[in-house]
């Protein structure tokens, strides 16, 4: 069984079922795949912070399933696990939104298992997830990428990571109290990137990994996840842009990609039978 980790709500749907049907449209193994996705509802904040429904996740499970009968999809809601720990911590209104707290909790739910893949909702599987989920991390809490503009800004600070794919090893990071420490800096200091700068500065071990596994820009013949985050484009002008997969005539116009045509026609024909 191998198990998958996003977190968010039901604005990123989209990203949940087009990344989930690029690694179940790439893979070769015959072996399951367990998704949990951490959602929650903090509506209070925003009106946009609603949960993942019942209806979203039920179809999700039974797309996942139309692959293998052995895959699940698991909705697991923890607001009340961010209302005890992060309500009102100095990271709430982080740059990004309190869902990219969330993955902090995984030492709390042990249906994760020893080893699990975290993904962002806004990337793709170029090639086998098996590339990326097979690599050895005993040893490390966990295997990651550098950060594609921070390895060049941040090129001081060797640690630094994207935090957007991270293979853990659910042993070491109990061993070393990760998840621990970095609930105690996200809720008693301010961190540029929240999370991302909490987990990077509360490791004892990391694997650094081919920036192929996580290309943040360009897509390269060995790419084997591309993830859409926010980007400079050079023209018409200089600007940034935070142009997602599910948006796909927008991605298709921005980046011309053919490498994944099949999966968003597979996107598209499952969007229309949602619900």
């Amino acid at each position: 069984m191998r198990n998958i980790l996003f977190c968010g709500n039901s604005k990123v749907f989209g990203g949940f079922l087009s990344a989930m049907l690029s690694i179940l449209m790439r893979t070769e193994t015959k072996e399951p795949f367990q998704f949990f996705i951490l959602t929650m509802d903090l509506s209070h904040l925003n009106p946009d912070y609603k949960p993942l429904s019942e209806n979203e996740v039920s179809f999700l499970d039974k797309t996942a399933r139309s692959f293998n009968a052995e895959n699940s999809v698991k909705k697991i809601d923890v607001t009340t696990m961010y209302m005890e720990e992060f309500a009102s911590c100095p990271n709430e209104a982080c740059y990004c939104s309190p869902y990219t707290l969330i993955r902090l909790f995984a030492d709390k739910i042990p249906e994760l298992g020893e080893k699990f893949l975290y993904l962002d909702a806004d990337i793709l599987f170029n090639k086998d997830i098996t590339l990326l989920y097979d690599i050895d991390v005993s040893g490390f809490e966990y295997a990651a990428a550098r950060d594609h503009y921070g390895k060049i800004i941040l090129f001081f600070l060797r640690r630094f990571i994207n935090a957007g794919v991270i293979l853990f090893n659910m042993d070491e990071c109990r061993r070393t109290s990760l998840f621990e420490k970095s609930r105690r800096l996200i809720k008693t200091k301010k961190l540029v990137f929240a999370d991302e700068s909490a987990l990077v500065r509360s490791t004892t071990r990391q694997k650094i990994i081919s920036q192929r596994f996580n290309d943040q820009k360009f897509m390269y013949k060995n790419t084997v996840v591309r993830h859409f985050s926010r980007r400079l484009f050079y023209l018409p002008y200089p600007h940034i842009a935070n142009i997602k997969q599910w948006q796909v005539e927008d991605m298709r116009s921005a980046f011309g990609y053919t490498q994944f045509d099949d999966i968003l026609r597979a996107y598209e024909e499952f969007v229309k039978k949602t619900f």
